[in-house]
């Protein structure tokens, strides 16, 4: 069936806030590792949804798809990212204290996403403690989804150092 049918019946079965946050935050999400037997948080490349094709009812999305690619809707939303980094950071808590480490945030987040600025920062401090910390606010972040590394959007990419 046309993928823009998919679409109109997922966004008409959302909450009604929802709804409003898929106008602005609708994303398409595809699954890094296709062989993996059940698919979780985290398994998905999250992509641009930038169109709807007139007349055929395909979509326009910011990645190379092929029939057979596992997909799925995803909202784009303060909580779920900062849920998502957490559990993140969480991991790596584990490990220790980094001697250091480089943070690359998307201008899309900060104070646009999080209504504060500071907000990835703050929660790497947070879980991490204080260490020595760099970087800056770019337009597409490197990071893994699975085994393989990506250019993300919307993101945070964070590399970490371990003292020797």
């Amino acid at each position: 069936r046309p993928a823009a049918d998919a679409l109109r019946e997922t966004v008409e079965s959302l909450s009604p806030a929802d709804r409003r946050l898929a106008r602005t935050s609708l994303h398409l999400g595809r699954v890094a590792n296709e062989a993996s037997p059940e698919f979780h948080r985290g398994d998905f490349l999250i992509r641009n949804l930038m169109g709807i094709v007139p007349g055929d009812g395909s979509l326009v999305v910011g990645d190379h798809l092929r029939v057979g690619h596992t997909v799925q809707f995803q909202l784009r939303d303060a909580a779920t990212a900062t849920e998502d980094l957490a559990e993140l950071l969480d991991r790596e808590a584990k490990a220790g204290r980094p001697a250091g480490g480089l943070l690359f945030s998307c201008g899309g987040r900060g104070s646009h996403l999080f209504g504060e600025p500071d907000h990835d920062l703050h929660l790497v401090r947070e879980r991490l403690g204080a260490f020595p910390l760099a970087g800056f606010f770019c337009n597409g972040e490197i990071g893994p989804v699975g085994p393989r590394n990506f250019l993300h959007g919307f993101t945070s990419s964070l590399a970490l150092f371990a003292a020797v």
